[in-house]
């Protein structure tokens, strides 16, 4: 569904509107995720995970970010990976807004991919939209998130693809949510706890491989894993999902929830 100009322009008017009164810095990348950041919430071990899986299949790994908009998550990847490469099919999010496209992001369909990458990550899939087979066609492993009972057309199973593995974190609704009813919505303390007890993390991330590639992938992943330490590799905006209570590892008392957040799940 292409973007409405003079909607996105409204967007970014109330953008500098909440700026001027926001509580914190880091708040504008959960309330206005489309400028700001992502569809989905990460940490900097979402990003190392993904790294390490492309570097699984190269040394110099070809990568694509498959609708990175303006490229919140592409921009970390390629502090490891730096020929990484996006495409966003709107041109009006840059050039109808005055915005300067990056050189790494091209205009394009992905319908239309026309090269063979490594590693091609989905970070968000209109609903309505399917270009899975274009994508499973242009490479052998895919790390694909989508918000759980919406996008479900980010699923490769049945497109040659077997999935290596998975882990939950929280959708950027669900931080949006515990944002405001922490920080912006007048409430007894009483009702807030209740209300998060009900708290969601409705973000799927899955990694797929082609057969021939699942052991590599495996293997990296699980020695990643086996690495990570979040206290000494975080980004300044964890600390929000921590007070929300989207902590590493942490378990939700939502019984909906029943694995810790970024606990990979091994298939």
């Amino acid at each position: 569904m292409p973007f409405n100009l003079e909607d996105l322009r409204k967007a970014r008017r109330e953008l500098a509107q909440f700026g001027a009164n926001t509580l914190s810095s880091n708040h504008d990348r959960y309330i206005f995720p489309f400028f700001k950041g992502s569809y989905f919430a990460y940490r900097k071990v979402d990003v190392l995970r993904t790294v390490a899986v492309a570097k699984a299949i190269s040394s110099n790994p070809k990568y694509l970010d498959v609708g990175c908009g303006y490229g919140d998550f592409l921009k970390q990847v390629r502090k490891f990976i730096p020929n990484a490469e996006g495409i966003e099919k709107e041109a009006g999010i840059f050039y109808g807004l005055g915005i300067i496209k990056p050189d790494y992001i091209s205009i394009a369909d992905a319908h239309w991919i026309d090269k063979k990458y490594d590693l091609i990550f989905v970070g968000w899939m209109e609903p309505g939209q399917d270009f899975r087979d274009p994508i499973a066609r242009s490479t052998n492993v895919i790390i694909t998130t989508l918000d759980q009972g919406i996008s479900l057309e980010s699923e490769f199973d049945g497109h040659g693809f077997q999935r290596v593995a998975w882990w939950r974190t929280p959708s950027w609704e669900d931080v949006n949510t515990e944002i405001m009813n922490r920080y912006y919505t007048k409430m007894p303390d009483s009702r807030r706890t209740d209300l998060a007890k009900m708290r969601g993390a409705h973000n799927l991330w899955y990694v797929y491989a082609k057969p021939q590639k699942v052991r590599s992938v495996k293997a990296a992943l699980k020695m990643q894993v086996e690495k990570e330490s979040p206290i000494d590799h975080r980004y300044d905006f964890e600390f929000i999902l921590d007070e929300c209570g989207y902590g590493y590892l942490q378990k939700l008392e939502n019984p909906a929830m029943l694995e810790p957040m970024w606990q990979v799940q091994w298939n």
